[in-house]
């Protein structure tokens, strides 16, 4: 009877003591500085290219690149979207659906054309920007991207898309012009990477139409999300994707326009030999 008295006893005095012990370890956390947790984000190794602010060789640069005429509201985009050869219903529609992301934008079929044709016929009609989406197994894989008519040139790999009908509760369109977001691009080659995005659109964006696009860097992915929102009570935002959606590795930027042969590469992403060295160093 004495043992069954002590066991009870003990039985009913644990949840007290679960409860002391969960008050006790509650307030050593409060005591104790909150510590940050480590990600591959915050272990980033140090680049050399790394921007500062207000650098002057970085200003001077812009000021004098072949990009600077759009920046100095003497150009306006003009973009033409093409396919690969004999492209498949899904790598087409997904043009069509981006082009409406794009003031002033037309989708042309490609037909035979090889890619320094199409540069050429687009830089002979006063085009500024050419797309050409390539697809691999019948899905929209890659992304060329030309600035015209001086360049540069940058190649995308392209992945996750999803149409605007695979969006839940999607957005309708509006033809007003989007305000564009570009962010965490922070180094050399992703100052370059982001006045070639910014580009693609209008300096005057209509806020009346409250669509915004956002170039997101994040380990060197650039994720394309395009959204309207809505204020509710002068403090919260609502916000509703428009679509589609896709996301952008940069895999290669080249000076001038598209020259394989004898173009002049700024940078080529070598997977094997970059990341061997490191998992934590990011290139934009």
């Amino acid at each position: 009877m004495a043992k069954s008295r002590v066991r009870k006893g003990s039985y009913r005095e644990r949840p007290k003591r679960i409860r002391r012990t969960k008050e006790e370890r509650k307030r050593r956390q409060e005591n104790e500085p909150k510590q940050i947790p480590k990600t591959i984000d915050n272990q980033r190794l140090p680049d050399p290219t790394y921007l500062e602010d207000n650098d002057q060789d970085v200003l001077d640069d812009i000021q004098t690149d072949s990009l600077a005429p759009f920046f100095n509201l003497e150009k306006q985009a003009k973009v033409v979207l093409t396919t690969s050869p004999r492209a498949h219903t899904k790598t087409i529609k997904f043009c069509r659906q981006f082009k409406r992301c794009l003031p002033d934008a037309i989708y042309r079929t490609r037909h035979s054309y090889s890619i320094k044709g199409m540069v050429k016929a687009a830089a002979d009609r006063g085009f500024t920007h050419l797309f050409i989406v390539q697809e691999h197994l019948r899905r929209p894989k890659g992304l060329y991207l030309v600035a015209l008519p001086e360049g540069p040139t940058a190649y995308f790999r392209l992945s996750s898309v999803n149409f605007v009908e695979q969006l839940r509760n999607p957005a309708g369109f509006s033809k007003h012009k989007p305000e564009i977001i570009l962010n965490n691009f922070r180094t050399r080659l992703g100052l370059s990477i982001q006045r070639l995005l910014s580009t693609l659109f209008h300096f005057d964006p209509d806020f009346k139409g409250r669509r915004v696009i956002t170039f997101h860097n994040q380990r060197d992915y650039i994720f394309f999300r395009h959204h309207r929102y809505e204020f509710k009570d002068g403090e919260k935002v609502r916000i509703q994707e428009i679509g589609p959606r896709f996301t952008l590795r940069l895999k290669w930027l080249q000076n001038g326009t598209f020259d394989t042969k004898y173009g002049e590469y700024e940078w080529i992403y070598k997977r094997h030999e970059m990341e061997q060295r490191s998992r934590r160093r990011f290139f934009l």
